[in-house]
């Protein structure tokens, strides 16, 4: 029979190791993972709205923006004046990367398409980079309901002419960048940034893109426009490597309105 000094140490022992279980947990999701929802379409097919991920941190090292904080003390405290990052990696063509705004501070997802000394340009819908056209081919069409979406209850634009509760059509492309990495992309009308300016990317800099084409503000519009112009290295958060579950319904906490498709999918 146990006495009560074992059942005490017992219990103290199993609290404990709940704490250390959690303190654990906290530090991997800090150091390693940090969560992300996505509020807007600008990245559908890719990304739906209600998507939940967790971005992966380790992949690109850490700067001031990616380490973690502590009510007003972040861990690279010392690198917040600096353009390093630690344990630094490489950012590869198509990633679908979290990062800082550069000008708002606001985090956003989107996909890498020109890479420090690239010539971006987009020319009646299609990208060229280096002055080389990015090859893409009619995938069908995208659909999905005339509906609000999400917390901010946006309705999605169409092709056609959908009423609410009908079906709505964006044209889909397969893309596919000069390394390799085929992607989605959507397009449901001419606008204004189908064709650009050509734009270089400076050293140290990224320029990113929405897979949904004309409607995400991205490195193709500046800051004082609404977009995110090009990207700091130092403001990459991580990378989006799969999501963890899918809400349709207007908060993450509505179970009934999860995707059942899109568990434990991967992001490419």
């Amino acid at each position: 029979m146990a006495t009560k000094t074992e059942k005490k140490g017992g219990v103290g022992e199993f609290i404990k190791t709940v704490v250390y279980a959690l303190l654990l947990a906290g530090l991997i999701r800090t150091l390693l993972f940090q969560p992300f929802w996505i509020p807007t379409g600008s990245m559908k097919p890719t990304l739906l709205i209600g998507d939940f991920l967790f971005v992966n941190k380790f992949a690109y090292g850490y700067s001031y923006n990616s380490c973690p904080s502590f009510r007003d003390y972040n861990l690279c405290f010392f690198l917040e004046e600096s353009e390093g990052r630690l344990l630094a990696g490489d950012p590869e063509r198509g990633d679908v990367v979290v990062f800082r705004h550069p000008a708002v501070g606001v985090d956003y997802i989107k996909r890498l398409i020109g890479l420090p000394g690239d010539r971006i340009q987009m020319r009646d819908g299609q990208i060229f980079i280096n002055g080389t056209a990015v090859p893409k081919e009619r995938d069908g069409n995208y659909s999905e309901i005339f509906e609000p979406q999400g917390s901010q209850a946006s309705r999605p634009r169409c092709v056609n002419t959908a009423g609410l509760g009908a079906e709505c059509l964006k044209e889909q492309y397969i893309e596919t960048l000069p390394n390799g990495v085929s992607h989605e992309t959507l397009n449901y009308a001419i606008s204004p940034m189908d064709s650009t300016e050509e734009y270089v990317v400076p050293d140290g800099h990224y320029f990113m893109m929405g897979d949904n084409r004309d409607n995400s503000l991205d490195s193709r519009w500046l800051p004082l426009a609404g977009g995110v112009g090009f990207v700091p290295a130092e403001n990459l958060i991580g990378r989006a490597d799969r999501i963890i579950f899918s809400s349709a319904g207007k908060s993450l906490f509505f179970f009934w309105t999860w995707r059942g498709d899109r568990f434990f999918k991967a992001v490419n």
